[in-house]
């Protein structure tokens, strides 16, 4: 009996430990160096978008939108920098009275003389958290997690600041939201370009705001 319960303690344990791990998606190693700011929380110093109307700082975090108006169309703040295979780590909130929508650019590009960017889209809003969409390129969703990993990424509510991580290896992309991944896409067309800028979105229609804060990049060696 003695080794009995020996042995049904560790069994336990390793199914405990194993659990974590799985929970824990593809960010198993969440302390790894190689990271680097992209915003100073000072400056807009790398980034480029419209200073004048929409995006400001505060508080060390980028913001966009007011409570009291709709945001007019959608705007994007954007890196000056391209960027191919890497690991994207950042920080979100939305508050939002109506169009609760927003999202995070990546391997993307601006449309000639207009206001939108096409490329992926890592999304955020009711309906689409955790949600990989393409942004004026195939204007579809490409993958949409399962409600159950929704509801676990955000058993907390929805409101208050949210973690958000994006990997992009070759034709992989993983989404993973508050440490649950939602998202394991193989892109399966070969023209889809594998380098692009990221960019922070601000969604149409959306009365409220939406917050960005501690984006740390990581870049990662070209996959085949």
């Amino acid at each position: 009996m003695g080794s009995c319960r020996r042995w049904s303690f560790t069994l336990s344990s390793f199914l405990v430990v194993m659990l974590v791990v799985a929970a824990q998606g593809f960010t198993a190693h969440a302390e790894d160096p190689g990271f680097e700011s992209l915003f100073d929380g000072k400056t807009f110093a790398g980034w480029g978008g419209d200073f004048d109307a929409t995006w400001r700082i505060e508080d060390g975090q980028i913001v966009a939108g007011s409570p009291d108006s709709a945001a007019p169309q959608n705007e994007f703040l954007a890196t000056a920098r391209d960027y191919g295979d890497f690991e994207l780590r950042l920080e979100y909130k939305l508050d939002a009275k109506e169009g609760a929508n927003a999202g995070v650019q990546f391997r993307s590009v601006r449309i000639p003389n207009h206001h939108e960017v096409s490329g992926y889209q890592a999304d955020i809003g009711p309906g689409y958290f955790g949600a990989l969409y393409d942004e004026s390129r195939r204007n579809k969703l490409l993958a949409v997690p399962a409600e159950r990993m929704v509801a676990a990424a955000l058993a907390g509510g929805i409101d208050g600041w949210h973690s958000y991580r994006i990997r992009a290896e070759g034709k992989r992309i993983r989404l993973e939201l508050n440490g649950v991944e939602t998202v394991d896409w193989i892109e399966p067309d070969d023209s889809i370009a594998r380098k692009g800028m990221i960019a922070l979105q601000i969604h149409g229609g959306l009365v409220g705001t939406i917050r960005y804060r501690n984006l740390r990049i990581k870049p990662l060696a070209a996959a085949k």
